[in-house]
């Protein structure tokens, strides 16, 4: 994958008519893989206002290079040896005002996304979910530990991460189903049942584009060029699973259960215009995470429950950039390979409705959250429904959106 960016002018219009406040005008144009009742076998799509360009389709009419195998994931299209910017352009130039090549396609190529059912843009091989937010990481020392400095002492020198599990990743519209575990009520025996404090993380992943050879690291100067591309990930945690079991290893089956990512990937060059200096560190990393400049994303956030915003935050503000958790990941020389899945950990904000989990918002289930309905939350319940969003610009300028990462909640089985 070039190193070099393809933005897409944003004058640039398409003769498909795109509202202002779509999240796929002609400037975002992101991957995914979806299957419509006619053709179940899931495919190539890109998305382009309430559409889907059929990459598949217009490559058998002879408009797309044979070269691309634009079925079942985004492995062959966003890892080596593709060229999915190539053929990210080449869908730019078919949708632009004035082409009219799709014209011998029929449909002119185009499937609605309402008729459309997403799948899951890769096979994910591996998922690491990071800690790299700082207000998250400093409220939930001082809910925790409030007699010891919140930050723990490594915090600041490395990006704190742990494997997850792959196989429970979903995409956005998949129920969840509240997990079951063992949770250590207050003086009394630990018992076993259904999570009564069931949360959600509001993240932004990325998945890889080319990999490494074991034993070889990943450069931090060069790990951008290993991205393929951003989703919203909800990953959600049952925080009394979690409790009881994560000493001293970490998180476990209270994270293990689900997580939900939203269909489209949004590729850097799309998010270009949007790149901004990340927080100054102090104390200065070490030299193999050092990198100039060092990039986050001017990317909006927000999470709405049973149709009520709870939350708003900025994923500029991380501390950990991408780049800076790649390099790390591949450090040891560990092998990373194409549609591996990396989280950010929760994005939080300065202020209590800015932060990116309930734990959070509700300070541990004291300050209820009040709802649009009259009801109010300290944590999930079934049948609650959670969204997320993130969009970058509007106001003028391209707004470059996710769409939605959605779940709801649905009793356990237990």
């Amino acid at each position: 994958m070039s190193t070099e960016t393809a933005i897409i002018d944003p004058s640039r219009r398409s003769w498909l008519d795109v509202p202002d406040d779509s999240d796929f005008p002609i400037q975002n144009l992101p991957f995914g893989i979806f299957s419509t009742p006619d053709h179940p076998g899931p495919r190539v799509g890109i998305a382009i206002g309430d559409q889907i360009i059929d990459l598949w389709a217009v490559q058998r009419a002879g408009l797309i290079d044979q070269r691309f195998r634009l079925v079942e994931s985004l492995h062959d299209v966003l890892g080596p040896p593709a060229d999915g910017r190539a053929l990210r352009a080449r869908a730019a130039d078919l949708m632009s005002v004035g082409n009219t090549e799709l014209d011998a396609v029929p449909d002119r190529g185009l499937v609605s996304q309402a008729e459309a059912t997403m799948h899951l843009p890769f096979h994910v091989g591996d998922y690491v979910d990071f800690y790299s937010s700082e207000e998250h990481a400093l409220n939930l020392g001082r809910l925790f530990r409030p007699d010891d400095p919140p930050l723990l002492p490594n915090w600041k020198h490395l990006p704190i991460g742990y494997h997850g599990r792959a196989s429970t990743i979903v995409v956005s519209g998949s129920a969840i189903t509240r997990p079951t575990g063992q949770r250590k009520p207050p003086e009394s025996p630990p018992v076993f049942g259904p999570s009564v404090k069931l949360d959600i993380e509001l993240e932004v992943g990325f998945f890889t584009g080319p990999g490494n050879t074991i034993g070889r690291t990943i450069p931090v100067q060069r790990a951008e060029a290993h991205i393929a591309g951003l989703v919203l990930v909800n990953d959600w945690s049952a925080r009394d699973l979690q409790a009881w079991e994560y000493r001293p290893l970490g998180p476990f089956l209270g994270k293990s259960f689900a997580t939900t990512i939203s269909p489209w990937v949004v590729t850097l060059d799309a998010l270009a215009p949007y790149r901004v200096s990340a927080p100054t560190q102090d104390p200065q990393p070490l030299r193999y995470l050092r990198v100039e400049p060092n990039l986050g994303v001017d990317l909006n956030l927000e999470v709405e429950l049973n149709d009520t915003i709870v939350s708003r935050t900025n994923f500029r503000h991380m501390y950990w950039t991408m780049a800076q958790q790649l390099a790390h990941v591949a450090s040891n020389g560990t092998s990373v390979r194409t549609g591996d899945l990396y989280a950010s950990g929760t994005v939080s904000g300065p202020t209590r409705d800015s932060t990116g989990s309930f734990l959070e918002r509700t300070w541990n289930g004291i300050e209820p959250m009040a709802l649009a309905d009259g009801s109010t939350r300290t944590f999930l319940e079934d049948g609650d429904t959670v969204v997320l969003r993130g969009w970058c610009g509007g106001d003028g300028r391209p707004r470059i959106g996710f769409g939605e990462c959605r779940g709801v909640i649905v009793a356990s089985a237990q």
